[in-house]
């Protein structure tokens, strides 16, 4: 774990553990009118922010890196589920601040996460995407990720709203074939 978890450091991107320190500038990055909030698992956001951000850092599943580009945080994203035992985990739990998003940023960050896993040891990469947030699957699409199914009313959202949540996947062989 302490490999998976060590900082990344690329041109232009450093990504390291969400932390304490972090509160702040991950809280000025999520503005309470951006409407991803809507199909968003949590809103963090306004009132929300320290709640979520707390039991976030405590989350024993939960493996957030948060995100700095040309030396300004933009986001996080991270390792959900970590199963070493089995060679799998989830990566997922991505936020972007408004102005990052489209910039291509989102895809120079995952393939470093992916590489790390896979350089980890482990030979599946999971994506867990509310059916309704086609940005992302179209992100992770253009990933080589490979679309595996629809789990129908599996998560509730902080709306209240019952999502289904669109499977997908890659697998090591398959990227390392590609890149």
């Amino acid at each position: 774990m302490e490999r998976l978890l060590a900082p990344i450091d690329a041109p232009g991107l450093y990504l390291e553990q969400l932390q304490e320190g972090h509160r702040e500038a991950l809280r000025a990055l999520c503005p309470v009118d951006d409407p991803v909030w809507e199909i968003f698992p949590a809103n963090w956001s306004g009132d929300h922010f320290d709640a979520i951000f707390d039991a976030t850092i405590a989350n024993a599943d939960r493996f957030p890196f948060l995100i700095v580009a040309d030396g300004v945080a933009v986001g996080m994203s991270g390792f959900l589920r970590v199963a070493a035992a089995d060679n799998w985990l989830e990566l997922g739990g991505t936020y972007m601040t408004p102005a990052a998003r489209g910039t291509g940023l989102n895809g120079r960050i995952k393939p470093l996460l992916i590489g790390r896993a896979l350089d980890c040891g482990f030979t599946r990469i999971e994506f867990c995407i509310d059916q309704r947030n086609v940005r992302s699957q179209k992100a992770v699409e253009k990933l080589g990720a490979v679309r595996e199914g629809v789990l129908r009313k599996q998560r509730i959202t902080w709306t209240g709203h019952v999502r289904d949540t669109v499977i997908y996947s890659i697998l090591a062989d398959e990227w390392r074939g590609k890149v």
